[in-house]
């Protein structure tokens, strides 16, 4: 049987024999009111820091430190006025924002939050549900939740949201497709894709040391799958006023916005359990016993959840948003080719384990001199590959464009690898004060001196020049 076969078909360690349907509904409404909170706090929180690095104080009126202003914008945008656009499409309109909330809800059904406590006399896992595949549920979920994105933008009636939702269904396949390939080589070494199964097999060491270049694929995709800078070109305000939200407002613009930051918790979720363990004490408080026992794990859990939200805002405060092609090209020539040639190497090294009885310490040592093997060789290739364009470039330089700048009636300037070129004969645009001339001359090049020109008249300012240097003197 394939490893593959294997981790679907993988045990389930939680047990939830003992569970009823008051059960369920204590532990769906807890998930619901955790989420809702961490919202809220991410949002103070992100605040905070942002305006931290940028050396200003932040939200800090409303309740103590502040704690109150997530709060009061909620209510805010409750109270404030419901505008639907015309051209919109109503239904879909208003179903949009409600898919995107429900898909990034849904997921955490399956993270494990803590072991095995006593709810109310009855022992139960600190987790809604499980099941054998409930990695592939998570991607299910996450994959589905773009439809409101999507469904949001083309259904307002309006370009610019159409752009933003198009833009979200090419970043979805890129960072999604990356994201799972990312994720195969924890399947390998766990054995199963059930969460809590996952979490088990990390009770020596947590997956994100042998598997750190799956790490590292993972949270540069989980970035990208969130529309967070620097990857929020679905909703880039500079090229796209707001993206595929635009034309929302009130309540339906507050679920998008509550989708966001669910999402950040959800993918957060999902890389403290594959790869940190899960609900597992760090080292050393995991040598005192009762770490991982009782009530205590939701506390671990939950300081490895806002780590790497904190990861999130140091990115947005840190770095500017990439281009559209640097953006795709990192997706398709980085991201994926990295975790294809990664899964290869893991599958090699867990089938020699396998078949000849590789000790664990040889295979940890044939990971990491693989992974920097790889490493050697991809920054080899694009050294190699920039020089060969370089070199082109020196053989061949690209010819600049020849452009006229008053081909349009108003005077455009020049883009990069482009150059001016002025017909002589031509009237120059009136400027404030000053008549109407003529260019005199055959052609201006960029970096030549600009052309000389004869206005029809004397120059109004000339005399108030004069005055401005006698003030100058007195």
């Amino acid at each position: 049987m394939s490893p593959l076969l294997a981790a679907a078909g993988g045990p389930v360690v939680a047990d939830f024999s003992h569970d009823t349907w008051w059960i369920w509904v204590i532990k769906a409404v807890a998930i619901l009111v955790f989420m809702l909170l961490s919202v809220l706090v991410a949002i103070w929180f992100e605040r905070r820091v942002v305006a931290r690095m940028q050396l200003r104080p932040g939200p800090n009126v409303h309740g103590p430190f502040g704690l109150l202003q997530s709060l009061a914008d909620a209510m805010k945008l409750l109270f404030k006025e419901d505008i639907t656009v015309k051209a919109a499409d109503r239904v879909v309109y208003i179903v949009a924002p409600l898919i995107a909330v429900f898909c990034s809800l849904l997921t955490f059904a399956v993270i494990p939050m803590g072991p095995a406590v006593s709810m109310f006399g009855i022992q139960t896992p600190l987790q809604l549900t499980d099941f054998p595949v409930a990695v592939l549920y998570i991607l299910a979920c996450t994959s589905v939740g773009v439809y409101g994105i999507v469904l949001g933008g083309w259904s307002s009636g309006s370009t610019y949201p159409l752009l933003g939702s198009v833009r979200s269904t090419a970043q979805v396949i890129s960072y999604e497709l990356a994201m799972g390939l990312s994720l195969v080589s924890v399947f390998l070494m766990a054995g199963s894709m059930s969460t809590s199964q996952i979490v088990d097999s990390q009770t020596k060491i947590w997956w994100f040391l042998p598997l750190a270049p799956a790490f590292a694929i993972y949270v540069i995709s989980m970035v990208g799958e969130t529309n967070r800078l620097p990857f929020d070109l679905p909703e880039a305000e500079g090229e796209l006023v707001g993206g595929f939200h635009t034309e929302y407002s009130s309540l339906k613009f507050a679920l998008f916005f509550l989708a966001e930051y669910v999402n950040m918790v959800t993918v957060s979720a999902i890389a403290t359990t594959l790869f940190l363990g899960g609900w597992r004490a760090p080292w050393p408080i995991s040598l005192w016993d009762s770490a991982n026992s009782g009530w205590w794990p939701i506390l671990w859990f939950t300081i490895k959840v806002w780590g790497f939200l904190f990861v999130f805002i140091w990115l947005r405060g840190t770095l500017p948003r990439l281009r559209y092609d640097q953006f795709m090209k990192l997706g398709w020539k980085v991201l994926i080719p990295t975790a294809l040639a990664w899964i290869v190497v893991v599958s090699c090294i867990h089938y020699a384990q396998v078949s000849t009885g590789v000790t664990a310490a040889q295979r940890w040592i044939l990971i990491g001199a693989l992974a920097v093997g790889l490493l050697l060789v991809w920054g080899v290739w694009e050294y190699s590959d920039g020089e060969r364009a370089k070199k082109r470039a020196l053989r061949n330089p690209p010819q600049p464009e020849e452009i006229d700048p008053f081909a349009g009636g108003f005077p455009v300037p020049p883009m990069p690898g482009q150059r001016l070129v002025r017909t002589s004969g031509q009237k120059v645009p009136a400027l404030a004060g000053r008549g109407s001339g003529t260019i005199k001359g055959e052609r201006a090049d960029v970096g030549s001196e600009a052309p000389s020109w004869q206005p029809h008249g004397p120059d109004p300012r000339d005399g108030a020049d004069d005055q401005d240097e006698e003030g100058r003197r007195d």
